[in-house]
């Protein structure tokens, strides 16, 4: 039998498909590429890869407006594809997790079309979110609220009445107090498990329940409501939301092993335990160090909080420095912090809509800085997600032209957001073609030409590179897995010390000059030692 706990201490690799490699030539990548890069993955060493949306969708969300559940884009092979990639990465001892998007489906799914069809307070209807107009003639909108893409959440239909998309117009709201909706869900979680899937990411987790009674508020009432720990939000983390879970989990508990989760939930920390409970999906991400700057004190504040915060659910921590909805993390660190008061961390946004202006962005400490950070992150007791080509060193691609932009945000917020394609551009594997490999066509998104001294089979020749760098952190971790635990060292303000059960250390310099190494063996470092000493943005494994 399978280990049922896997999951709990695994590296994931996010695999964004349609930027990962294209073998038929179009221009987009492909089930069949995953495949072929399986001996790729398994060298990096990861323990399972998560794979972004494949299913058939018109791309206004990157996938993430999904047509049909159970089936895969025919721009990017079919079942039987999947079925062959699922066997090649479990031959190749990886697990697969799918994403799948629950809160909307695109506006093209069967169901949505269907309720177009149908008139106002019909069955169709029901399974989506509804609502008559304001005003005299019902041309208004029900509400002022503002989608998270920008423009009113409310998009209206021919017969008038208006449907709620929380996201883009072409990603129209499920209703989950709808017994069929729920039904439908248990059947396509049933249907990759069946196929041999063995977790799933859930895209927007905490918006699945919603309460929208009259009146509803508006959208200042909302905003100064804020994030909320009180679950009375009419949309965003509902306790309700966990009814839905609890149905899925004793889904998940059917199989052997158990089937994972993780929720992707937006929510207060102190509310995201109810998502990652054993009752619950198991998981549930962990963005505070993504959303941290490259800074000492607040990397111990994050993992001491989110280390209790596991203990006392039971579920294992997560940690993400990368993903496909943030600019890559050896970019935000290369830039100027963000403003002490300002709350948050360096995101990278203003950068990016600047059109990414070279003068701002430190590039080599932006990637030293990464390295160190990720070999931290690595030692850390939970789960590490990776995204694809973050083991490449790669930064956010900001020069992307206005006419090729593909994300929703750019076009829904003119003017105030670039948006994300730029950590979706596809990888380069070689130095040579018109996509440095990834197809033999210009890939759909363009690269910069700093991608070719970045390609894979640069990076293989190269005993120092990032991915040798990645290759080896990964090599180790399996080796030094041990209890979730760790024990805080005494160490400078700038400097972060700890020690894993078996005598496994991680000390990393965040300060300005090098420092003394405890006593103990090197056994990787993110940058070459001087003199025996740790130099600054730098981390080593001792043990």
């Amino acid at each position: 039998m399978t280990d049922p706990h896997w999951w709990r201490q695994a590296a994931v690799y996010q695999v964004y498909p349609r930027s990962f490699a294209d073998t038929n030539g179009d221009g987009l990548g492909d089930l069949q590429g995953v495949t072929a890069k399986v001996p790729y993955l398994s060298a990096l060493g990861i323990n399972a890869v998560w794979l972004s949306p494949f299913y058939p969708s018109a791309l206004a969300d990157g996938g993430y407006d999904v047509d049909d559940y159970r089936d895969v884009d025919p721009r990017l092979g079919s079942l039987a594809d999947f079925d062959t990639m699922a066997a090649a990465l479990h031959n190749a001892g990886i697990k697969l997790i799918v994403d799948i998007v629950p809160n909307h489906s695109s506006n093209r799914h069967t169901w949505f079309r269907e309720a177009l069809d149908s008139p106002p307070g019909s069955a169709a209807r029901e399974r989506y979110i509804f609502r008559d107009g304001t005003g005299p003639d019902g041309s208004e909108p029900p509400s002022d609220w503002q989608s998270v893409f920008g423009g009113s959440a409310w998009e209206q239909v021919p017969d008038g009445q208006w449907y709620l998309h929380l996201f883009a117009p072409e990603q129209p709201d499920f209703n989950w107090e709808n017994r069929e909706v729920r039904d439908e869900f248990l059947a396509t979680l049933r249907f990759w498990s069946d196929r041999g899937v063995d977790g799933f990411r859930i895209d927007v987790a905490h918006a699945l329940a919603k309460d929208l009674s009259e009146p509803l508020p508006s959208q200042a009432e909302l905003i100064a409501e804020g994030e909320g720990t009180d679950g009375g939000h009419p949309f965003w983390d509902r306790d309700e939301v966990h009814e839905i879970y609890a149905e899925w989990r004793t889904l998940f508990n059917k199989y052997t092993p158990p089937r994972t989760a993780v929720a992707e939930a937006w929510v207060h920390a102190s509310r995201r335990g109810r998502y990652a409970s054993p009752e619950g999906l198991g998981q549930a991400f962990n963005f505070d160090l993504l959303q941290a700057d490259f800074d000492s004190a607040r990397f111990r504040s994050v993992i001491t909080a989110n280390l209790e915060q596991a203990a006392a659910t039971g579920a294992s921590s997560t940690w993400v420095l990368s993903n496909h909805d943030v600019v890559r993390h050896a970019t935000r660190y290369g830039l100027p912090p963000a403003p002490e008061d300002s709350g948050k961390g360096q995101d990278g946004k203003a950068w990016v809509f600047a059109g990414g202006p070279e003068d701002q962005l430190d590039r080599t400490a932006g990637l030293r800085r990464a390295r160190a950070a990720t070999l931290l992150m690595l030692a850390l007791p939970g789960s590490a997600y990776l995204y694809q080509g973050e083991e490449l060193g790669l930064h956010e691609v900001a020069g992307i032209p206005d006419a090729d932009r593909q994300d929703p945000t750019f076009f829904r917020n003119a003017g105030v957001e670039k948006g994300r394609d730029g950590c979706r551009v596809p990888l380069p594997w070689t130095t040579d073609g018109p996509s440095f490999g990834f197809s033999t066509v210009p890939a759909h998104l363009p690269q910069p030409k700093e991608f070719g001294p970045a390609a894979v089979t640069v990076q293989d020749a190269d005993t120092e590179s990032t991915l040798n760098f990645y290759r080896r952190a990964l090599e180790l971790r399996d080796k030094q897995q041990c209890a979730e635990e760790l024990a805080w060292l005494p160490s400078a303000d700038s400097v972060l010390h700890f020690e894993r059960p078996g005598g496994w250390q991680s000390i990393t310099n965040f300060g300005h000059t090098a420092v003394a190494l405890p006593a103990g063996t090197v056994l990787h470092t993110s940058a070459p030692l001087q003199d025996g000493m740790l130099p600054p943005d730098t981390t080593a494994w001792l043990g």
